[in-house]
């Protein structure tokens, strides 16, 4: 089951199934739920990523991880885990573990760092002309991005 807990109606009846599950003494399971990104926002990232790669002259994955997660945004990406020796490893994390906060903020970054150190603009997600320019690179590039 699915509750949103800011929403007076449902809180209660939260309580009420929680309470039943407790006296059935069941196993259960229970998740915070992020806000999911939208497939929208994915898409743009996305775009916007091949289209660096187009101009920049990299690999999209290149433009991804070197210069997105780890030059832009190493605050949000990288964590260091320990592996099974029991060594401490510098990893990144996957871009769908954002948030869309953490998603907007990081594109953002990126945005910001491509026009300011790449000298690359990047158009905003409304800028619908340079959306469909940026496309037609990808697409004209596709065999070298």
């Amino acid at each position: 089951m699915l509750f949103d807990l800011n929403n007076d109606y449902q809180r209660p009846k939260f309580k009420d199934y929680v309470n039943r599950l407790y006296s059935e003494r069941c196993v259960v399971e229970v998740k915070k739920k992020h806000p999911s990104r939208s497939l929208s926002q994915n898409a743009y990232l996305h775009l916007l990523l091949g289209y660096f790669a187009s101009q920049y002259g990299c690999s999209l994955d290149e433009a991804k991880v070197d210069f997105y997660k780890r030059l832009c945004n190493r605050d949000l990406f990288e964590h260091v885990v320990t592996n099974r020796l029991g060594r401490e490893v510098k990893t990144l994390r996957s871009s769908t573990a954002l948030s869309t906060a953490e998603m907007s903020l990081s594109i953002e970054r990126f945005r910001h760092w491509s026009a300011s150190e790449a000298g690359i603009y990047l158009p905003s997600a409304d800028e619908h002309q340079m959306l469909v320019y940026a496309r037609q690179e990808v697409e004209r590039c596709r065999e070298f991005v």
